[in-house]
């Protein structure tokens, strides 16, 4: 068969960054970034290296599966493919006709490739459509709609003409996006200043110019801070608030009690510094990117935290500016046009979200895309507004995306199918009904997705190598229950007709995607500067006060309250990503296991020395019932009122040869954690709780 270099997409996380792989006689052997993507370079982070080790894990779910001992015991019957889709396919239909449309809920991982299988759901009428975002960056989504009248993907990003970046509550050197990595160390080197706002020094704090470990909990307090002294010193831009602000005047009275001094008080940042700081960003506008957070599933007040930095980059001029916040290009605005979409084959469902999001006092005000998928738990708990009997659950893992598993798996009791469409082993999937063993993104093809930024493309994730077991694409799982519940427009047969039926109307062909798997669709990035119609809020302007967040009873301008400090000898217990693992599902993977097999505990120096514990030694992390082991990492580089651990970790299914027993599990430190959260924003505040710290 020879040697061949196969353009497709990665699948290690949800960034998918563009890749080549290179296959000898059949076996993809080698993974590198795609050279003609821009802003890749060719290169691509551990996750994305470690792709072989997921195709060829032996772990990994290899064939349908039918549970037939109790939910979670590990009995399986193996099945052929006809008989898990007749199954699924019965009892989803037995359950639409018992208990209507709407009892079917489904979340997943969200991401360019969903138009598919949210056909189907439309085609089978069920309006319980969620993903993970709740658990993730739903008050950064929530905020953007509250202050300029579209989501989070609105604008971009253009990390290597900017003049200063500001990094809160987003890693931008760990949770990687590659390209944003390359296009940041590009405008460093080009002069470019990098802010670090963390309670820890991660690695983007020690390349920074400068770092503020805020005390847990005070981001909010800090940019109100921020805001106060760009108004009271008058550094931000005025002629763009004077054109596009409504309501500056309250912001600007909002504020006066939230002096530098007051921000050293509260969040331990000296009033100089935070002067100093500002006046950094007023040298470096409009060319400013305080980038807006991307898992901000944190405190309770995390959706203010983020509204108020949608601001500062309006204060700033930032948005739509060259080096700033540019308005994302659709194919549209460059003159082209977009991908046919298979959900316009169906009507959108007419029935009311079983999460309460656009019909519900107090949920009004939330994006109904994708939801809120906790609390559609609640709803299938108390079976209002109506019963949730059968659930999808596809390339998502509630169970160790939310806290507390036990509590959650619980909601779940009444639930009558839970099907796991999944290409590895989770909590989740160890729970369900089914297994619908989804082939690893080597071996599948995927329809075609839209890249929208100042340069919109089409991409295409192509099979690099046959399937390794007996596993299927995503698009073959839904055809193959579209075809037994009797949604013949959904009924394909291979992808080809799908990217035909995509492409249709577009000028584009499949072949075009030969020779890079890109298909860009302009020849320059287009910088659009705001003008009418840029922002989608009532006013057409900067909203500081949103009419649809006051009306389901939450403040645009929220007082600060400070954070509750720990008891006597706890610590706040806060986590976060690396480099090396995507969640919770690389921990198993042989090739990242080898390099990080366990988390490690955070722990500052001053707290460490309290309590007689030493750098590299076992400790013992508990909270409310649930205790674990893990290696202590102690360091003055965190603040010491919280400890801090890598997410994934402390795997306990005996299916996972390598990360069973390993490290510590963050979610499970967290009891009952899923009912906290941020009415503003809808995201659960993972890090409002406390955890005890011992010699093991």
């Amino acid at each position: 068969m020879g040697k061949e270099y196969v353009k497709s997409i990665c699948g290690m996380c949800s960034v998918r960054c563009p890749i080549e792989v290179e296959v000898v006689d059949g076996k993809a052997e080698y993974i590198q970034g795609n050279p003609d993507a821009a802003g890749i370079m060719g290169s691509l982070c551990p996750r994305g290296a470690a792709g072989t080790a997921l195709t060829y894990d032996e772990d990994r779910p290899q064939y349908p599966m039918v549970r037939t001992g109790k939910r979670g015991e590990g009995k399986w019957k193996q099945v052929s493919w006809d008989e898990a889709l007749d199954y699924v396919a019965d009892e989803l239909t037995r359950i639409q006709d018992t208990y209507g449309k709407n009892s079917v809920l489904f979340s997943d991982r969200g991401g360019p490739f969903r138009d598919f299988y949210r056909a189907f759901l439309r085609g089978i009428g069920t309006a319980n459509y969620n993903n993970h975002d709740s658990a993730c960056a739903r008050n950064v989504q929530n905020a953007a709609l509250s202050v300029f009248g579209f989501g989070r993907k609105g604008v971009s990003y253009d990390l290597k003409n900017a003049k200063h970046v500001i990094l809160q509550q987003r890693n931008i050197m760990e949770a990687i996006n590659v390209a944003e990595v390359n296009n940041l160390l590009t405008g460093i080197e080009k002069g470019c200043k990098l802010t670090v706002i963390d309670i820890r020094a991660n690695v983007p704090a020690t390349k920074a110019d400068n770092f503020f470990m805020v005390r847990p909990g005070t981001d909010y307090g800090f940019n109100l801070a921020v805001i106060n002294v760009l108004i009271t010193k008058e550094l931000y831009d005025k002629k763009f608030v004077a054109d596009w602000f409504e309501d500056f005047d309250k912001l600007a009275e909002f504020v006066k009690p939230y002096t530098p001094e007051w921000c050293e008080a509260e969040t331990g940042v000296p009033a100089a510094d935070l002067i100093a700081f500002c006046e950094q960003l007023a040298e470096a506008a409009p060319s400013v990117i305080w980038h807006p957070g991307w898992m901000t599933a944190r405190y309770h007040d995390s959706f203010n935290m983020t509204r108020t930095i949608y601001i500062i980059n309006a204060m700033l001029g930032a948005i739509g500016a060259k080096g700033g916040l540019p308005f994302m290009n659709k194919p549209g605005n460059v003159g082209a046009k977009g991908l046919k979409s298979f959900m316009e084959i169906y009507p959108k469902p007419e029935g009311k979200r079983a999460d309460g999001i656009g019909w519900m006092d107090g949920r009004k005000h939330f994006d109904a895309g994708p939801g809120l998928v906790h609390l559609a738990y609640e709803a299938a708990v108390a079976e209002d507004p109506y019963p949730i009997k059968a659930y999808i659950v596809q390339r998502h893992d509630p169970l160790m995306a939310f806290p507390d598993k036990h509590d959650v798996r619980a909601k779940w009791d009444d639930i009558e199918l839970v099907v796991a469409a999944t290409f590895s082993w989770s909590d989740t999937a160890w729970y369900a009904d089914v297994i619908l063993p989804i082939s690893p993104y080597l071996e599948r093809d995927e329809i075609l997705m839209t890249k929208n930024g100042p340069k919109p493309a089409f991409q295409v994730r192509k099979r690099a190598i046959e399937p390794v077991y007996d596993t299927k694409a995503v698009w073959e799982i839904y055809a193959g229950l579209a075809k037994r519940m009797g949604l013949k427009a959904l009924d394909y047969a291979n992808i080809e007709d799908i990217w035909k039926f995509q492409l249709e109307g577009t000028g584009v062909s499949i072949e075009d995607f030969e020779k890079t798997g890109i298909v860009s669709l302009a020849s320059d990035p287009l910088y659009q500067p705001v003008k009418e119609g840029s922002f989608k809020t009532p006013s057409g302007k900067v909203q500081v006060i949103d009419a649809k967040l006051e009306g389901d009873g939450q403040p645009s301008l929220k007082p600060y309250v400070s954070p509750e400090r720990p008891p006597e000898g706890k610590f706040r217990i806060t986590f976060g990503r690396c480099a090396l693992h995507t969640q919770g599902h690389t921990v198993n993977n042989s090739l990242l296991f080898e390099q990080m097999p366990e988390n490690t505990l955070w722990i500052n120096t001053k707290r460490a020395a309290e309590l007689g514990i030493e750098n590299g030694e076992y400790v013992s992390i508990s909270n409310t019932g649930y205790e674990a082991k893990i290696k202590a990492f102690v360091t003055d580089f965190i603040h010491p009122e919280a400890v801090f651990m890598i997410h994934g970790f402390g795997h306990d299914l005996p299916c996972e040869s390598r990360a069973k027993g390993m490290g510590a599990a963050d979610n499970m430190l967290m009891p009952k954690g899923i009912e906290k959260w941020d009415r503003g924003g809808g995201a659960v505040a993972m890090q409002e709780h406390f955890v005890e710290v011992a010699k093991a």
